[in-house]
């Protein structure tokens, strides 16, 4: 399946991106790339309620997103690819061929450490220096919590 959004967004699955991207985008297939949620079938599961039967649904480790990724890039579908922080998206990028594809910052929230960017989305250095590695791999990197809203650029992300 084509990868049409690549996304952060600490929430993973849930409305927005479902209905708001997943619409807009005409996603057949949601991958959420995230070691522990791999491995825990009964949180999978929970993820699962918020997307309709007909959608797949793929919970793979860093490691094994990591070796799927281009087939999922030339395969055919629609594949959003959603990670939990930027530093697993950078991870995920890095020697990968993912040169040219947009990175979507959509849904990073308070915490100590971090400022606020937009409302729906707060970086700390570490993420700064992770939006730095997803830049060095070749892809855009972006802000922006629902498909219609104005993209934050790079400059705003790193400021």
């Amino acid at each position: 399946m084509t990868v049409v959004l690549y996304r952060v967004d600490e929430r993973l699955i849930h409305g927005q991106v479902v209905l708001g991207w997943g619409r807009e985008l005409r996603a057949d297939r949601y991958v959420v790339v995230d070691d522990a949620l791999a491995d825990s079938e009964w949180e999978q599961e929970l993820y699962r309620l918020s997307v309709a039967d007909e959608h797949d649904v793929v919970f793979a480790t860093l490691a094994a997103a990591r070796a799927a990724l281009p087939t999922w890039q030339v395969d055919g579908g629609r594949t959003v690819v959603l990670t939990r922080d930027v530093t697993t998206m950078a991870d995920l990028a890095e020697g990968v061929a993912t040169d040219g594809a947009e990175v979507n910052l959509g849904g990073i929230h308070h915490r100590p450490g971090r400022r606020e960017v937009r409302p729906y989305l707060f970086l700390d250095d570490e993420d700064r220096d992770a939006v730095r590695r997803l830049v060095d791999a070749g892809t855009r990197v972006t802000g922006r919590d629902l498909p219609a809203a104005t993209r934050v650029g790079l400059d705003q992300l790193l400021a």
